[in-house]
């Protein structure tokens, strides 16, 4: 493990990340970069950074929780809910 970073599994893959990243930030290291799709069909991503919005919720950890308000930890889960190419499961 490389000094000053974290391993989480993001939809089951490992990524490494600098310590102290949001996992909001974390979705930008990885295609598509996004946390889910809107009922309409279009990818959401972080947007206020701040908690407000709320367009960065997924599972962490098994628990729905914003992104932008929660810091990367060696064995974190993320689960955005996304198959490859960015589309809902």
């Amino acid at each position: 493990m490389k000094p000053g970073s974290v391993e989480i599994l993001l939809d089951g893959l490992p990524l490494r990340v600098p310590a102290g990243t949001s996992v909001a930030a974390a979705l930008a290291f990885r295609a598509p970069g996004c946390a889910r799709v809107s009922v309409s069909g279009e990818t959401r991503a972080p947007f206020c950074g701040m908690g407000i919005c709320h367009e960065c919720r997924l599972n962490i950890d098994g628990q729905r929780r914003l992104a932008c308000q929660t810091l990367c930890s060696d064995g974190l889960r993320v689960e955005t809910g996304l198959q490859a190419g960015g589309q809902n499961p």
